[in-house]
């Protein structure tokens, strides 16, 4: 049982397998997932392995082993997630270029006060976050396309700044699901957020893919738009742009924390 529970999880899960099987970080995953049990059933590797069973055999699981394997068995059906192996490897931390300012807990409401005239899309995002590692790619590359004089990208720490999570709601338990999270800003006001909170504190399922960012955010009429704005000289207009379909109201952005 112990070696079988993993093994149906892994089958319960083989369509997003490929997928996952195609970044290298998941491909050492499942090897260092392996390993033990390799070395631990396959002669001549385990004779030197230390072994608390009464009969002495090296080449078999002592009750201790198995009340762990069983332990993180049941931890992996309950997940079902990216953390379906025994030992896991988080993405790699994305190091590519990037039109971006990164925020600290201090500088963020200063820069969204400074210029209202100024769209600003920030993500709020933690490092320890799987699902935000996995997104920096996406949100680097939209910046690189997107950027402007009157459209700015941001991001800030919310795991490291949680005083800057409360005052944006925006919930760093993983058990929400809320990281990352995106807003945009205008005027200095948030006008919406994805994903979208229920009732219960919850996100809303939503894909953090770049169709879906550049379809809700409407990133291509605001990209236009500070494209005209910047075209008319310096002094940008104090009206607001017309922003996507409004969620909620916050306050919150910031300058370059290296």
């Amino acid at each position: 049982m112990a070696v079988l529970a993993p093994l149906i999880a892994l089958v319960y899960s083989v369509p997003r397998l490929s997928r996952w099987l195609a970044q290298p970080y998941y491909l050492l995953s499942a090897l260092l997932s392996a390993a033990f049990l390799l070395v631990r059933k396959l002669p001549p590797l385990c004779h030197g392995l230390p072994t608390q069973r009464e009969d002495g055999n090296p080449c078999d699981f002592d009750w201790r082993e198995v009340e762990i394997l069983m332990f993180l068995s049941a931890i992996v059906m309950m997940k079902n997630r990216r953390s379906m192996f025994l030992m896991t490897c988080k993405p790699p931390l994305y190091m590519g270029p990037e039109y971006i300012k990164y925020f600290s807990d201090k500088t963020i409401d200063e820069e969204l006060e400074r210029d209202k005239r100024v769209t600003w899309i920030v993500e709020f995002f933690a490092n320890w976050s799987n699902d935000c590692q996995s997104f920096a790619p996406i949100y680097a590359d939209l910046s690189l396309k997107y950027n402007r004089t009157g459209l700015n990208f941001g991001k800030v720490d919310v795991g490291r700044y949680t005083d800057v999570s409360t005052r944006y709601k925006v919930s760093t338990s993983p058990l929400t699901k809320q990281l990352p999270t995106l807003i945009l800003f205008q005027g200095g006001k948030e006008v919406m957020r994805r994903p979208q909170i229920d009732k219960k504190g919850r996100a809303v399922s939503w894909t953090f893919s770049e169709e879906n960012v550049i379809r809700e955010f409407n990133l291509n009429e605001l990209y236009q738009r500070a494209k005209k704005l910047s075209k008319a000289g310096d002094n940008i207009p104090e009206e607001q742009p017309v922003a996507p379909t409004p969620t909620r109201v916050s306050d919150g952005e910031s300058k370059k924390d290296k």
